[in-house]
């Protein structure tokens, strides 16, 4: 389905977000200190023709003792905050001046930040179980120093490596940390011999950071946001086309999607959104294109084929730069994959196709924008390659306004830390990458067991199918929680560790998709005996030091130096030992009021907007990074690949092909070709670290189970006012969105006796949750959207009446994962909705 919405203004945005909470952007009033800093930063109580009228100024009690620089840490916006603080409590939070891409904005989350570093639920001392069934609300723990907390770890997991079974430990991060924490256990886990550190990337984004890599040679977010420091001129704002695929940013990222707003009434780009359901975002729009869920791959085949059809490519470009395109187009017409063809699969009319093809060719800059809609697909892979495809025939790559810009794929996570100088143990194969096979390797022991779990995150609400997932850490031999809150997971913990909020620390902590970060101040003292991240890490390998008879104390001790604890240190070993960070020092990060974007190799460059473009500032970067000189693509080659025999044979070993064919989930109506896993495993050709199921593609669905469950469910995030599960606990969180509305088309709920805001019940093959109807009549009638993130643990929105949910993620089936990604299918599970009993 396409749908032609009316042109918006950036004045509709703001105050259409008023009226529905979708992407509030608060504006920044004009008073300022001396330094320049905002003085009057309390959250406004109205808003009027003269701007936002503000009842604190002058106030003896509101006026803060000092306004600290921070960051907001809740979407990759990375909105700069001020952060006023009177008697060491945190009184105002008010977007900063002087980045023209946030223009002193925040959304409806930063004042949020306050609420997490203030609040009564908050985990202050390290727990130890003393008691209780895991999983239990009551279970017992009882309150521990952080020395005997951390010692109880370090001869935990010690005695798992002397055993021969350091394979069986396993950590799991999340994207909250600050940034360089991954490396610190990295580290210890190298030290330890376990191959199984895994980061959040495949609960997120990391497709297409894969996909990236594998064509262009980088697995990098292409552009950015605001004024190229090279050439002086805008980047992703003086696109003419914008193509969004699964990707709300109205609520996922508002500021900068309203720099992309201003951007479009400037130059009069058009906007088109592809989402099955309309979001703020496609209301916004030029058009909203609504496919089924899962068929993204099929779309993006079906505008591919016209675009090499009609010779609408840029041969120039396409003769300099690409490899494979001969090939691509045998594969394209042999294929079949035609507007035609795709629009029988999503439901996309044939026409639509073709100008969205056409449109996109013909476009002078067109930029592709997509999110976690395309990265949470069974072929998440190569649905993402297949849209470098697009970029890269059309010319739309390595140029301002264009590009890949496929979101949280950001700047380095692997931030680099001296070479260790002790020999430490071969750590073997790591599991199939992606923490929901953690379940599976700890119940079956495939391909080994898993005993021992520590995780900055909640698999109690991130993992797929839930109750499986609950099953195994109910049996799993030992689990280390870390987090602010006694969140679901925690009740599973051996070992509970508090960890400090972002405002109770200075440091990198989010970046900003387009590779950018700022440095941010610590504004208030620490919650309790909270610690870091960092802290953390580095305190237990200290505690190893004290308890390893084999090792020794120096070898942990020498390989984390206990200077480290201060992040400026820390972040000067990054700067010093990454490649490309070499201009990206905290002196310079503190004096900037923009972000800094990454690759920056030296003080004097102004850091790197638009990837491959053929500029010297592009080539000194792409050297710094270990490109030959004179290299513009990061590949083997120096070109875009497209299609070579390497890449071929790699992928083929898992059951791939460099030039992707159609498959979806099987779970998706209509009975079309999907997969099936081998039950032996391989070297992941795309994370040769891990191993995988091998797959064979084509299988022909048989649509069974829609008998039973004949609707198709898609997860996601709630709306603007959430991100992840933290500001679950917030009072303005559970306020503003602490029930969970289930979107459905008032027909189909009609057809099942369903009401608006009737109490539902959602089931599908694997389990069932509860949930209120939403009539909404953007949603297609084959669809529901069942919101994310809410978990029964979340005390506020329970105090507040809405009752505890379970997991959204209850009803995903864990089986049907990208093998080459690790990327879970959280966008689509056949379901069946009932009104709950009175």
């Amino acid at each position: 389905m396409s749908h032609s919405n009316k042109p918006v203004s950036r004045r509709n945005l703001v105050q259409g977000a008023v009226l529905t909470s979708a992407a509030l952007v608060v504006n920044a009033p004009t008073a300022s200190a001396a330094g320049g800093d905002p003085v009057n930063v309390a959250p406004p109580t109205t808003v009027g023709e003269g701007g936002l009228l503000n009842f604190t100024q002058g106030s003896a009690a509101l006026h803060p003792d000092r306004t600290v620089k921070s960051a907001c840490q809740f979407c990759n916006s990375n909105c700069a905050i001020s952060v006023g603080v009177r008697a060491d409590r945190v009184i105002s939070v008010q977007g900063a001046s002087g980045d023209p891409v946030q223009q002193g904005n925040i959304c409806v989350k930063a004042p949020m930040m306050a609420e997490i570093t203030h609040n009564p639920l908050r985990l202050t001392k390290p727990l130890i179980r003393t008691g209780g069934r895991k999983g239990s609300k009551g279970s017992v723990f009882r309150e521990a120093t952080w020395d005997e907390a951390l010692d109880l770890i370090a001869r935990r997991l010690l005695a798992l490596r002397d055993n021969g079974e350091a394979a069986a430990i396993a950590n799991r991060t999340t994207g909250r940390l600050p940034r360089g924490t991954g490396s610190l256990v990295a580290r210890l886990f190298a030290l330890l011999g376990s191959p199984n550190n895994t980061d959040v990337g495949p609960v997120c984004n990391d497709a297409g950071g894969n996909a990236l890599k594998a064509t262009f040679g980088l697995g990098n977010f292409t552009n950015g946001y605001g004024m190229d420091g090279a050439t002086g001129q805008d980047d992703l704002g003086s696109a003419d086309y914008f193509l969004f695929l699964g990707t709300n940013q109205a609520e996922t990222h508002p500021v900068t999607f309203d720099y992309l707003l201003r951007g479009k009434a400037r130059t009069g780009a058009k906007l088109v959104v592809v989402d099955p359901r309309q979001t703020p975002t496609g209301a916004l729009a030029d058009e909203w294109v609504s496919p089924k869920p899962h068929t993204d791959l099929a779309l993006a085949l079906g505008i591919l084929h016209h675009i090499l059809d009609k010779h609408l490519y840029d041969r120039q470009f396409v003769d300099r730069w690409v490899l494979g395109l001969k090939e691509l187009q045998a594969h394209m017409s042999a294929s079949g994959y035609t507007p035609e063809w795709a629009a029988g699969v999503t439901g996309v009319p044939a026409d639509t196709i073709r100008r969205i093809a056409r449109e996109y060719a013909g476009a002078g800059k067109a930029a592709v924008f997509c999110n976690a809609g395309i990265s949470h697909q069974l072929g998440a892979f190569d649905t993402y390659r297949v849209l470098t495809f697009l970029a890269a025939v059309t010319g739309n790559i390595g140029r301002l306004g264009t590009g890949c810009n496929f979101m949280h794929n950001t700047w380095p996570g692997d931030l680099h830390l001296p070479e260790l100088t002790v020999r430490t143990p071969d750590v073997g194969t790591a599991l199939p990458v992606g923490p929901d096979y953690f379940a599976e390797a700890v119940l079956t022991g495939k391909p080994y067991h898993l005993k021992a779990i520590i995780t900055q995150g909640n698999p109690l609400i991130s993992s797929a199918h839930t109750e499986k997932v609950k099953e195994a850490f109910r049996k799993l031999d030992f689990y280390v929680y870390t987090g602010l809150f006694m969140e679901e997971a925690a009740y599973y913990a051996d070992v509970v560790l508090p960890v400090s909020s972002p405002l109770e620390y200075e440091g990198v902590y989010m970046r900003r998709d387009d590779r950018a970060i700022r440095w941010q101040e610590a504004a208030v003292p620490r919650c309790g005996e909270s610690k870091t991240d960092f802290e953390i890490w580095i305190d237990l390998a200290h505690a190893f030091a004290r308890q390893d008879r084999k090792k020794g104390h120096a070898y942990w001790a020498d390989s984390f130096p206990l200077a480290w604890k201060d992040y400026a240190n820390l972040w000067a070993e990054f700067v010093k030992h990454t490649p490309g960070m070499g201009g990206m020092t905290q002196e310079r990060l503190q004096k900037r009021t923009e972000p800094l974007r990454w690759p920056c190799p030296t003080a004097e460059h102004p850091g790197v907007s638009a990837l491959y473009q053929d500029h010297p500032s592009w080539y000194e970067a792409a050297e710094s990074l270990g490109g030959r000189k004179g290299q513009r693509f990061l590949t083997p080659s120096g070109k875009i690949e497209i299609y070579t025999e390497e890449l071929d044979r790699q992928l083929a070993t898992a059951g791939h092909a460099a030039l992707p064919s159609f498959y979806t989930h099987p779970e998706v109506t209509g009975a079309h070709p999907t997969l099936t896993y081998e039950k032996r495993f391989i070297t992941n050709p795309v994370n040769p670290q891990a191993v995988t199921h091998p797959v064979r593609l084509g299988v022909q669905a048989d649509n069974s189970v829609h008998r039973e469950y004949p609707l198709m469910g898609m997860t996601g995030r709630p709306s603007v006012v959430h991100f992840a599960t933290v500001t679950h606990w917030t009072p303005t969180g559970a306020r503003l969105n602490g029930i969970r509305l289930l979107q459905i088309h008032p027909d189909t709920a009609r057809g099942l006796g369903i009401e608006d805001r009737d109490d539902v019940i959602v089931e599908s093959p694997r389990g069932k949750v509860t949930a209120t109807a939403l009539y909404w009549e953007g949603i297609r009638e084959d669809t529901v959207f069942l919101p994310n993130t809410f978990g029964p643990a979340q005390q506020l929105a329970d105090d507040l009446g809405a009752g505890p949910y379970e997991a959204a993620n209850t009803l995903v089936d864990d089986r049907y994962y990208d093998n080459l990604s690790g990327q879970q299918a959280y966008k689509c599970f056949a379901c069946r909705v009932s009104k709950a009993p009175a």
